[in-house]
């Protein structure tokens, strides 16, 4: 008899190829999709320091075909565009306005080119400048803005390198100047590549264990270390806001640059040699210094070797330094994290981390400031001469901060907050931050230190209540100031001042769409500051609704509910549905069915999710949950599928209950871990009409180092692997299918792969299904073709399987 492993290997070497049907160009959706796509974008916002102006960055249209079919080089796991020196795909801003948040007056920024690439906006710390970059069709450059005169100029002629993680340039304290990684002068021609192999390839291992994740875009060979090399190394700089240049040291890989609170100091962290084939550049070895404001070594830190033994499990870590950074408090001082249990969380010790400072001028012992029970998590650093330290532990979900004075470690730490991170409802929030004397971000209290501002979501049972609140650090009181009132949902932008009597919030409601306002607690007053108009008028009449219900094991659920615009229960009757949702892991059935929106959420309709099935005369479920949860010694993924299928009939029950929904015309569907969902719904159950699996991964033996929140790998749980894997139950799915993917997907595990095996499979075995790869794309879709493609092939599947099979049924 034929065992599942040998079904295995025979499916997926010997699948014979299926047809395959030509298309050679992109299809366009309804004109409604169409406007969806096309509305009105709102510009993102950026608060000055001084709290005075408000930076309104306008926000383009989607990029063409064109644009995202640039020069792409895939090194390490980054992507770039070798013509810019910075990243391929870019996001970017058209313009900048300044709004005057008093008067409300508005100044555009002038003197920027004509289609304008925006990107990097950064404040100077006493708000007089803008710095940004500028990409063209071959560089990256580093441009600065007035804001008295709304004037802005090209601050340098060389170009930026944008290559690496992190902004490439950040403000000195003083706004007179920045430091900056350039493209080194004269540095050559790009390496070229010898054809003629010199020999293979070889990568090995001699008995030490070195898993790793699925990951993308690895290095292959020396040539792409030379590419690596060419492209990523940088001269670091001091330029001027005059625009005189100071050359910082020798050119390396530079990860990053960050200059001291009393702007004496560089920490660098170099990427050096050997790198690897295995994982990506963040993994590879790093050599970390102080440098002064010259350039030249203060202290030589640490180097640290390649990162490839690091376990699997959550709660990993790499041995030495890591986090190394400076101290937000005090003019220059070091702070780090090292493991204690040589970053296994298998180890069985007491204490597993240890915070470090070190003081300038870097030549004493590193003074010792907690001992952490579980993995090092956050640090907030106050001018009132204490720091709040967070650890976490991800099996189950505990996270705990303590209170630290640093200028005194031998004090006792005191526990501050103790918590569940799934236990929504408990969440005190986050305390608010500003601005030091050094222009750092420190703790933002009051009452003489004693007290912090805290902003958070404000769960409830009710739904998400966003509230800002004083929690007294020494008796663990909490006085709230503020919170969000229905029917609106209202959440804190930014403070206008240090005491939270004043402050931005973003207002709205289900038919009001979001805007900013100021709002005074003393006064009671609401004033609006910007007046964004509604982005898809032509669906404004849509009904959105928060419906909560009960999976059958007794599991709160909750979800979205969309019914199109004039649809009347007792004339139009039950709808065809298209639910749409992501799984997400519990350790705690009572979290699970903790409430995670709110009700008053505006009823924004966009291209990138269900809303347009609206369009087809679909009631629209989105965010149904999707909890599976394992409590004690169980691991949730234990009845993956089986809890997907409760989640499953709970909702579509609930929609028949409310006689909105047919439940004999639902279709599912989801991207990335959505999709993987949405094809195990497919193959164990019978609840559905057709599916539609956008970029996701379908067999877990592709991914045996983990997947999501699955800690085991697959020789330790492989029962899970091919339980949870539809690739091995392919044959079981005969309800149509729709499979999407970007040809270029980079994210980790979902390899396009993943989705032509898939089909393969489903087609290969006689099922219904359709494979749609999308040039250029990544993890997400971009274009504004792809997107318009995309839009069509789900409109004309559901038409094709759930609104044309019920007219086959009726005649």
């Amino acid at each position: 008899m034929m065992n599942k492993y040998s079904l295995f290997l025979l499916l997926f070497f010997f699948l014979n190829p299926v047809r395959s049907e030509s298309q050679d160009r992109y299809m366009i959706p309804t004109q409604e999709l169409v406007a969806l796509v096309d509305g009105a974008r709102n510009p993102s916002l950026s608060l000055s320091p001084d709290r005075s102006t408000i930076l309104l960055q306008h926000v383009p249209s989607l990029p063409s075909i064109e644009e995202l079919a640039q020069p792409e080089l895939r090194l390490a796991g980054i992507r770039i565009n070798p013509n810019t020196n910075g990243p391929s795909r870019p996001s970017y801003f058209t313009g900048l306005t300044l709004r005057d948040i008093e008067t409300g007056t508005d100044r555009d920024i002038s003197g920027l080119p004509e289609n304008a690439r925006i990107s990097n906006v950064s404040w100077s710390a006493d708000s007089k400048w803008i710095a940004f970059l500028l990409t063209t069709d071959n560089s990256i450059d580093l441009w600065i803005a007035d804001t008295e005169n709304a004037t802005a100029t090209q601050l340098l002629n060389q170009g930026i390198n944008n290559t690496y993680y992190g902004s490439p340039f950040s403000w000195a304290g003083d706004s007179n100047s920045l430091i900056v990684k350039l493209v080194p002068q004269n540095r050559g021609d790009v390496p070229v590549q010898n054809m003629v192999p010199t020999g293979p390839v070889i990568q090995e291992n001699i008995g030490e264990a070195r898993p790793a994740r699925t990951y993308q875009d690895l290095l292959q060979n020396s040539y792409d270390e030379e590419l690596f090399d060419y492209y990523f190394t940088s001269q670091l700089a001091e330029v001027g806001i005059g625009g005189s240049l100071k050359i910082l040291g020798e050119p390396a890989v530079y990860r990053s640059v960050e200059l001291s609170p009393d702007q004496n100091y560089l920490l660098v962290n170099k990427t050096e040699r050997p790198y690897s084939y295995r994982v990506p550049a963040f993994r590879f070895p790093q050599n970390i210094q102080v440098l002064d404001r010259n350039g030249e070594l203060v202290n030589q830190f640490a180097e640290l070797p390649l990162a490839d033994r690091v376990p699997i499990a959550f709660s990993a870590t790499t041995e030495g330094p890591r986090n190394v950074s400076w101290r937000n408090d005090v003019p220059a001082a070091l702070s780090w994290v090292e493991a204690l249990d040589g970053g296994d969380p298998s180890v069985d010790v007491p204490k597993r981390d240890r915070l470090y400072t070190l003081p300038a001028p870097f030549d004493s012992d590193a003074i010792k400031l907690i001992d952490l029970e579980y993995r090092y998590s956050g640090l907030q650093w106050a001018e009132e001469g204490f720091a709040l330290v967070s650890e976490f532990w991800r099996a189950d979900r505990h996270q705990r901060t303590w209170k630290i004075i640093p200028d005194n470690p031998s004090d006792e730490p005191r526990l501050i907050f103790d918590l569940s991170t799934e236990d929504r409802y408990n969440d005190p929030g986050s305390p608010n931050m500003r601005r030091s004397e050094y222009g750092t971000w420190v703790l933002n209290t009051i009452d003489d230190g004693n007290s912090l501002l805290m902003t958070g979501i404000g769960s409830t049972p009710e739904g998400n209540r966003p509230f800002l609140s004083v929690f007294d650090i020494e008796t663990g009181e909490t006085k709230e100031i503020w919170r969000s009132e229905s029917p609106y949902y209202e959440q804190i932008f930014a403070l206008l001042d240090h005491e939270g009597t004043r402050f931005i919030t973003r207002r709205e409601s289900t038919d009001i769409q979001p805007n900013f306002f100021i709002r005074d607690t003393e006064s009671g007053e609401l004033e609006q500051i910007t007046h964004f108009e509604h982005p898809t008028p032509h669906l404004k009449d849509v009904h959105k609704e928060f419906i909560q219900y009960e999976r059958e094991d007794g599991v709160q659920l909750s979800a979205t509910l969309y019914l199109p615009p004039g649809y009347e229960s007792d004339v139009d009757g039950s709808l065809p549905v298209l639910i749409w949702a992501y799984p997400r892991e519990f350790r705690s059935a009572d979290a699970a069915g903790q409430i995670a929106d709110s009700p008053y959420r505006f009823a924004g309709m966009s291209f990138w999710g269900p809303h347009f099935a609206l369009t087809l005369g679909f009631a629209v479920v989105e965010n149904a949950t999707m909890p599976v949860i394992g409590e004690g010694d169980e691991e949730p993924n234990d009845t993956f599928v089986e809890q997907l299928a409760m989640s499953a009939r709970a909702v579509i029950n609930e929609l028949e209950r409310r006689g909105v929904g047919d439940s004999g015309r639902v279709a599912i569907g989801g991207h990335s871990y959505g999709a993987f969902m949405t094809a195990n719904l497919l193959a164990h159950s019978d609840l559905f009409s057709a599916g539609i699996a956008r970029s996701g991964a379908f067999n877990r033996t592709l991914t045996p180092f983990g997947f999501q929140a699955e800690p085991r790998n697959f020789w330790e749980a492989s029962d899970i692997y091919f339980g949870m894997s539809p690739f091995m139950h392919a044959e079981k799915i005969e309800t149509p299918i729709l499979f999407i993917h970007g040809a270029e997907d980079n994210n980790s595990g979902t390899f396009p792969m993943q989705s032509e095996r898939m089909f393969a499979a489903v087609s290969g075995l006689g099922g219904t299904t359709r494979l749609v790869m999308l040039p250029e794309e990544s993890h997400g879709y971009r274009a504004r073709e792809s997107v318009l493609h995309m839009l069509w092939e789900q409109s004309e599947w559901l038409k094709r399987y759930v609104l044309d099979n019920e007219q086959v049924a009726a005649e």
